[in-house]
Order: C-alpha cells, then sequence, then structure tokens
C-alpha cells in the first residue's frame, strides 16, 4: 500500500515540475553556435543524447512562435505540444549545407505544424 502512495507521490512531483517548467518559461538556455555545431554533427553519427540536447535547447523557441498564436483561443500547452512536434521534425530533418540556420529552419517548421494544427481544427469545426 505504502508503495502506491510513493509511485502516486513521485507521478504527482514529475507532472507538477512538467507543468511549472512548461509555465515559469523555465526553459535551457540556448545552445552557442559551436555547440550546436558539435550536437548537429553528433546526431548526424546516430547519437540520440545530442538529438535530444538540440530539442531541450531550442524549446524556448517554440514558447515564443507559440506566443504569435494566443489569439486563436487555443490553449497555450496545447500549441506547444504540437510545436514541439514541429521541431523535433525540424532538427530530425535539418541540412546544414542550405546556408539556414537551424533556429530560422525550426522556426518555420514549428509555425507550420501549428498552422496545420489550427487549419485541421477549423475544418472539423466546419464539419461538425
Amino acid at each position: 500500500m505504502a508503495g502506491v502512495f510513493t509511485a502516486m507521490g513521485l507521478m504527482v512531483k514529475e507532472l507538477v515540475f512538467l507543468v511549472s517548467y512548461v509555465k515559469n518559461n523555465a526553459f535551457p538556455q540556448p545552445l552557442s553556435g559551436d555547440d550546436e555545431k558539435k550536437y548537429l554533427a553528433l546526431m548526424a553519427e546516430g547519437d540520440e543524447h545530442a538529438r535530444n540536447m538540440l530539442i531541450e535547447h531550442n524549446l524556448r523557441l517554440v514558447a515564443h512562435i507559440v506566443k504569435k498564436f494566443e489569439n486563436t483561443g487555443e490553449d497555450a500547452e496545447d500549441l506547444i505540444s504540437i510545436g514541439t512536434i514541429g521541431l523535433i521534425k525540424a532538427i530530425e530533418s535539418y541540412s546544414s549545407g542550405k546556408g539556414t540556420k537551424l533556429a530560422t529552419y525550426a522556426a518555420r517548421c514549428i509555425e507550420n505544424e501549428i498552422l496545420m494544427h489550427l487549419r485541421a481544427l477549423k475544418k472539423t469545426k466546419k464539419d461538425v
């Protein structure tokens, strides 16, 4: 019985941490240009930790872009989730050989993912 309460306590603690993380915009600082290049090179070699670092350190960009969509009536946490999907797609499809910075490319991907979500919602609202 005590194990169940301990597990529930840990789960609540993790949930509170995640919510406060999103609410307080306590995102990690963006990576320096050199660190970003290093992690991109490592990710190209299949390093999962490098991929996760790139995602975590660009979450601030997602939160910034979500602010543009405050007037849509959608929940900010939902838009952050959708934007994070766009960020992940951007990081996985980014090619540094095209002369574009990762943040520029990711910003466009994040915005497009949110816009696709909003268009899909608009379409389903018309159907109902």
